[in-house]
Formats: structure tokens, C-alpha cells, sequence
């Protein structure tokens, strides 16, 4: 049997579903987010920052000419949370937006904080993850575990009568 490291194996998996997003492209994402909010977020993507000049996929020609009014609000937002010079410009351009994931509504999917573990179920998770180096993967792990035993154990009551 030949031992594999879990990071390669999740690579591996998210390679083959296309999922390759980068911590940057990541924060960069977040960043915007928080700069912009969720309705000016759905039908827009941040592409890239070069040169402190921040790249934006838009959906439609109509958002294109409305984010050009709202541009310098926009850098003033994000400097203020990345620090004075982070963007000095934004280049808007029309091209497809990633669909964002569906979230499950279910309850447990929003609190799983409501739903304790067993300090042995903490315990075996801690375990589970013990030795993966890096940090962001780590906290990813470390949540999806969480999630699928609170997930198990609410599926394994709601099927007894």
C-alpha cells in the first residue's frame, strides 16, 4: 500500500473538478466582497491585480458603464482596508462570471456551532489533521470534518422514529 500525503490527494481532486483557486485569487475575491457587497459582487470577478491596478470581469455592458461611476468610491473601499496605494486603478471588462456554489439551506450547514461535538469527536479531528503543514488547509480540513460528523450524527437521529 502506498501512503499518500492528504494535501496531494485534495489537490489532486480539486484539479479534476476544475477548482484552482489560488489563497490569492482567493483574498483578492474577499477583498472585493467586502469593497463592493454581495449584489455588486454576483456580477462581477476580480481577475487579477497587477501592478496596483486591479483587472474585473463584469457581467454586462450596463454594470461595465455603472462600476466606471463607482470607481473611485470602489478604490477609496478597498485602500481602506488593504492600506493607502493598494489599487491605483481598476480596468473593467465584460466577460463571464463564475456562478457562485449554491448554499445548503439546512440548518446545520449555517450553525454548526449549534450542534457540538463530543470532545472525542474534537479530539479525533485534531488528530485527523495533525499533520498537515499548511495552515489554510489545515482550518478547510478542520471545518469539512466538523461538518460531515455534525451532517452524520443529524442524519443518524432523524431517521430513528
Amino acid at each position: 500500500m502506498n501512503l499518500q500525503k492528504l494535501g496531494d490527494i485534495l489537490q489532486q481532486i480539486l484539479k479534476k473538478r476544475n477548482i484552482l483557486l489560488t489563497s490569492e485569487k482567493r483574498r483578492l475575491q474577499e477583498i472585493w466582497l467586502q469593497s463592493v457587497g454581495s449584489h455588486i459582487a454576483a456580477q462581477t470577478s476580480p481577475d487579477r491585480l497587477k501592478n496596483n491596478s486591479l483587472y474585473v470581469k463584469v457581467s454586462s455592458p450596463i454594470w461595465l458603464q455603472q462600476l466606471h461611476f463607482l470607481k473611485e468610491e470602489i478604490i477609496d473601499k478597498i485602500n481602506g482596508q488593504m492600506g493607502s496605494g493598494f489599487v491605483t486603478n481598476i480596468f473593467f471588462s465584460i466577460g463571464e462570471i463564475p456562478v457562485a456554489p449554491r448554499v445548503n439551506q439546512s440548518p446545520e450547514s449555517f450553525f454548526p456551532e449549534s450542534f457540538p461535538l463530543k470532545n472525542s469527536d474534537k479530539k479525533m479531528i485534531e488528530q485527523s489533521i495533525s499533520s498537515v503543514t499548511d495552515q489554510e488547509l489545515k482550518e478547510i480540513l478542520k471545518r469539512v470534518l466538523t461538518r460531515d460528523m455534525i451532517r452524520r450524527r443529524l442524519s443518524c437521529t432523524r431517521k430513528v422514529p
